[in-house]
């Protein structure tokens, strides 16, 4: 289980209590949206006629242009979870990476779901040999893509919850 009890006040918005800010949030989202994409193709290759998880990803980002509400974010998220249902490996962790990222405009937490499983999917396309080293240079590449303004709370956030994320931030 990728969230945890009891939830972290920071990735709970102002309105709801917590101190997150709609700013950070549409940042989280963004990044949430940028890490699942850059692992869709292995979805895409293994099944190129289904868009859920592209159209999660897209619903994602528009939610947070502020162009669609939190629900038909969150909706795309179930159709993407349901594309990876009959998949394995590379493509059913890429659909889930699309789902989570698609989820953080309902619970800004699942920003770390979308990029464990993005590091998921790379760690179970590379060879048998080279899959640490592929979820190494992902993660990198997640957290050289991270806005200043919301990367130390994902770098803490990555440190409070990688047990519950297959330890893939390490």
């Amino acid at each position: 289980m990728i969230l945890t009890q009891p939830r972290d006040p920071r990735f709970i918005t102002l309105r709801r209590g917590g101190t997150l800010t709609d700013t950070n949030h549409h940042l989280l989202a963004m990044w949430a949206a940028a890490c699942a994409e850059h692992v869709l193709h292995f979805f895409e290759e293994a099944r190129p006629g289904n868009n859920g998880p592209r159209h999660a990803i897209e619903q994602c980002r528009a939610w947070a242009r502020g162009e669609i509400g939190m629900r038909e974010s969150r909706k795309t998220a179930y159709d993407a979870n349901a594309a990876a249902r009959d998949l394995s490996g590379a493509a059913r962790y890429a659909a889930y990476a699309a789902g989570q990222a698609a989820a953080v405009a309902h619970v800004a937490a699942h920003e770390l779901g979308a990029a464990a499983y993005a590091i998921r999917a790379a760690q179970a396309a590379a060879p048998e040999g080279e899959r640490e080293l592929a979820g190494r240079q992902e993660c990198q590449w997640q957290r050289d893509l991270l806005p200043d303004e919301i990367r130390d709370l994902v770098l803490d956030d990555q440190r409070l919850r990688n047990h519950a994320c297959w330890f893939v931030f390490d």
